[in-house]
């Protein structure tokens, strides 16, 4: 691979300009509420792109490209049932709950809704899974310039990843550091048309390439291009899992758990100009979001419709010397073997056969199809969802830890000053506590199985939490903590007895005794949120019937039948929510149908 000057002077200007952001917007922190919530000032339709950007980091580019490559447009299903849905959902039900409390953070929902106990349980698992969010967009970071051989002659090979990993971390630790907030919303919104300019391209090529859609449905078996084909029985999909596991896992419990619960994108929408325009920013944000499959997920499928004959005319060394022929069984197209980025050695199954780093997926199809000068817009698209990814776990979890964490625990009636500062000092510990998630990620060959078992440790129980908590005004604290506890642990039961068939015992499960093999890691992550969910809603009904609730006149505008439905009749009937989200189900079933 030779980088042009162009290609190298595209990504320079680019981190001038991220940095350059974040320098622009450092005199306007004056306050604490600047610098966690960006004032509060911000209009919808940037909230709604960072909203939708917030969520477009490695784990959306990378992860979804890799699942495309591994299980096929199954993996729409991420998008088209297990998105979409919550999108709207957030933005008719739950937005008025979260911006009329003047809550600063999810967790603060909670304290007010329930209690002290109960928030401290959620601040504590929410920190430490942004951590390990944000260190998995650090890694595929670091993974994309070791491939690509990005520092080849400036560091040597066997330093590569570790300097990778340390850059990264710099440059999402200096913008947020002087901007907060607002820097990562308008730098969201800068990355999100970096990334819309840099995989346009590269779908447009790489279907020309393929014959179209028609080429990848010849090339693949049948259950990598239907979303709805064989989902009767988990043996029958790509994805190893059946409709009910789907719909219920995904559709339901990591959909809604995420999309609802999970801080990271609600602190977008929570920037918002007013309540209005709160409730409109996730389902502004739902309309590209629909479209988004054939963006990530269509490059996928191109890699492994592709032979690898003709890869090394345009790919690096290291990466056309480990691709192998597509196998019609189980194809790989031009997808290389795992190779572990620390020893360098090639990453076997329990079988004893390669496993595919479906995570390079994307990148090699940038060697692949982009010449030098549209190579740097490419590479620099990827380095936008990268710092998306992380700058958007970084500053959930600098406001988690300052807001719930420090300031409820630790010091208490502080000068607001002083939480500005910590809240900067969070975001330095936030981001060393990422490099060292970073290296935990190595293990997975799909950072989209890592970030659904994270998921659905922490945000499928929590779910329950809510959705009991916003729609029945009986129940108690003590209920939800103890929901909160047993969810949690019910994941993780689940999660050390049951493993994917061809995974070996640890991070992947079976830590405590394997009793049940799944077809795949997503297909184990469906069925533990979902064990999560049900014994979380089970305990917090169970406890709640018998502790005593909260006075009715405390819960005004925490629960839904106790609060005042927001009035819709003075906007324009176009700009009304239901109207909106009710025109994207249309869509959304459309495409469905087309791709059943």
């Amino acid at each position: 691979m030779h980088l042009s000057l162009v290609d190298w002077l595209i990504m320079l200007v680019y981190f001038v300009f991220v940095l350059g952001i974040g320098f622009a917007l450092k005199r306007y922190m004056r306050t604490s509420t600047d610098f966690f919530l960006a004032g509060r000032s911000i209009p919808a339709w940037v909230c709604g792109l960072a909203f939708i950007s917030a969520n477009l980091g490695a784990q959306e580019v990378i992860g979804m490209g890799a699942s495309g490559a591994k299980y096929g447009i199954i993996t729409s299903h991420f998008y088209w049932i297990g998105a979409i849905p919550a999108m709207l959902f957030v933005g008719l039900f739950m937005m008025p709950f979260y911006y009329g409390s003047k809550a600063r953070s999810v967790p603060e929902y909670l304290r007010m809704r329930y209690d002290e106990k109960t928030r401290a349980i959620n601040a504590f698992s929410f920190a430490i899974m942004t951590v390990f969010s944000s260190g998995i967009s650090m890694y595929a970071m670091a993974l994309l310039i070791q491939s690509l051989g990005l520092l080849h002659g400036i560091v040597p090979d066997h330093w590569v990843f570790h300097v990778s990993i340390v850059l990264s971390a710099v440059i999402v630790l200096g913008y947020i550091f002087l901007g907060g907030l607002t820097s990562a919303i308008y730098n969201e919104v800068l990355q999100f048309f970096l990334i819309v300019a840099g995989f346009l391209p590269l779908v447009w090529i790489g279907l020309r390439n393929v014959g179209g859609w028609q080429g990848i449905q010849h090339r693949l078996p049948a259950t990598m291009t239907h979303s709805w084909r064989g989902m009767t029985h988990a043996s029958t999909n790509s994805l190893g899992v059946e409709v009910v596991g789907l719909v219920m896992g995904l559709g339901f419990v990591l959909s809604f758990g995420y999309w609802c619960t999970d801080f990271l994108v609600i602190q977008r929408a929570m920037a918002a100009e007013s309540e209005e325009s709160a409730r409109r920013v996730p389902i502004i944000a739902s309309i590209p979001k629909m479209f988004f499959p054939f963006l990530v997920i269509l490059p996928g499928l191109i890699a492994v419709s592709v032979t690898s004959h003709g890869a090394a005319a345009n790919a690096s060394p290291s990466l056309s010397q480990q691709a192998m022929p597509l196998d019609d069984a189980h194809p790989h197209g031009i997808i290389p073997p795992k190779i572990d980025p620390i020893t360098g050695k090639a990453t076997l199954d329990t079988n004893g056969n390669p496993v595919y780093n479906y995570d390079l997926a994307i990148p090699v199809m940038l060697l692949k199809f982009f010449p030098t000068g549209i190579l740097g817009l490419g590479l620099t698209a990827l380095l936008a969802s990268f710092m998306s990814g992380m700058a958007g776990n970084v500053t959930a979890f600098n406001t988690v830890w300052t807001y719930d964490i420090y300031q409820s625990y630790i010091r208490k009636g502080a000068s607001d000053e002083h939480y500005l500062w910590m809240g900067r000092m969070a975001t330095v510990g936030g981001i060393l506590l990422s490099i060292v998630a970073a290296y935990a990620a190595t293990s997975f060959n799909n950072i989209m199985d890592a970030l659904q078992l994270i998921f659905s440790m922490v945000n499928a129980p929590l779910f329950a939490t809510f959705l009991l908590g916003m729609f029945w005004r009986r129940t108690t604290g003590h209920g939800a903590f103890a929901g909160l506890l047993s969810g949690t642990g019910a994941a993780l039961i689940h999660h050390g007895l049951t493993r994917p068939a061809d995974a070996a015992v640890g991070l992947h499960g079976g830590w405590i005794h394997t009793i049940h093999f799944y077809p795949s890691d997503m297909a184990q992550n469906f069925w533990t949120a979902i064990f999560a969910f049900s014994v979380n809603l089970i305990v917090t009904i169970a406890v709640s019937l018998f502790t005593n609730p909260r006075p009715e006149h405390e819960l005004v505008g925490l629960v839904y039948s106790l609060t005042p439905k927001p009035v819709e009749k003075h906007m324009v009937w176009y700009e009304r929510p239901i109207v909106l989200s009710i025109s994207v189900i249309a869509v959304l079933v459309f495409l469905n149908l087309i791709f059943a």
